[in-house]
């Protein structure tokens, strides 16, 4: 479809608000509003112009862990958002100085990324495109 433009949002079910909204602003998302809507929601958004919805109804007995990476089988689904970055070296020591944990790093044909988990194990993915 010639019509999509670009992603408009990401949605990431949450277990509780303050606690997500805590951890995405310390990456620089600003709470706009919510919770709002039938599911409901509450929308953040980095000044970058991303935009997550943070989707408040997780059943209490869903398991804790993201069973989309952490199972031997392999479900079919959305696995993580990747943040395209411009400087790897500054973005690494930003999050290790806020105290979050790096996953995983990897370089692929110069590209060059890393992985968190927020506070719900959702991972996303840093990523600097090579040649920068």
């Amino acid at each position: 479809m010639k019509e999509i433009q670009r992603i408009n949002h990401v949605g990431l079910r949450v277990r509780d608000l303050d606690i997500s909204r805590k951890f995405y602003e310390k990456l620089g998302f600003i709470f706009l509003v919510g919770p709002v809507g039938p599911e409901p929601v509450a929308i953040i958004e980095h000044p970058s112009g991303v935009n997550i919805n943070l989707i408040l109804n997780t059943s209490e007995e869903a398991p804790r862990k993201n069973i989309l990476m952490e199972e031997s089988v392999k479900y079919p689904g959305y696995t993580h958002v990747a943040l395209e970055i411009s400087d790897i070296q500054s973005a690494l020591r930003q999050i290790q100085e806020l105290g979050i944990t790096i996953t995983e790093r990897v370089e692929f044909e110069g590209a060059q990324f890393f992985f968190i988990r927020d506070p719900d194990a959702n991972i996303i993915e840093f990523h600097q495109p090579a040649g920068r």
